[in-house]
């Protein structure tokens, strides 16, 4: 058991290095979100690539009730915490179970196009098994739910 303790603590140093640190190019910076890494592990409805893009979350009723929803969403689901918000933006943080690792979400209010503009991304590593474009669909369904 002696020979295993110093393994283990091995193990839970390199696990909590994997939460990285918080990348310094988010928010919205002249009406966009950052632009996406080559790595497959981040999506964004502002990307022009296939392997990137994806489609910003259409809402209904006002702008106000949208991100007010989107908030609750947000909240409600499993490892996530807000880091930064305003009226038209929304940071969060989502940790995976196992192995901790991070990713920020980034949700945007579009008023002139009447969209929310979105962007996840993994901070470390390569691929994401399509973790944050399956986080960006659950989003999307619970914002307007029936909604086809």
């Amino acid at each position: 058991m002696t020979r295993s303790l110093p393994s283990l603590l091995s193990l839970g140093l390199l696990l909590a290095g994997c939460t990285g640190t918080r990348p310094v190019n988010l928010g919205v910076h002249n009406g966009k979100l950052a632009p996406c890494p080559a790595s497959p592990n981040c999506v964004s409805s502002q990307g022009s690539d296939r392997e990137h893009s994806i489609e910003p979350l259409r809402y209904t009723g006002s702008p106000g009730e949208a991100m007010d929803r989107l908030k609750k969403i947000v909240i409600s689901m499993k490892r996530s915490r807000i880091i930064t918000e305003t009226g038209s933006y929304i940071h969060a943080e989502y940790t995976s179970a196992l192995f901790r690792f991070v990713d920020d979400v980034e949700f945007f209010l579009d008023e002139r196009a009447a969209v929310i503009q979105v962007r996840s991304s993994s901070r470390i590593g390569y691929s994401d098994l399509g973790v944050n474009r399956k986080r960006i669909e659950d989003i999307r369904a619970a914002i307007n739910p029936g909604a086809s």
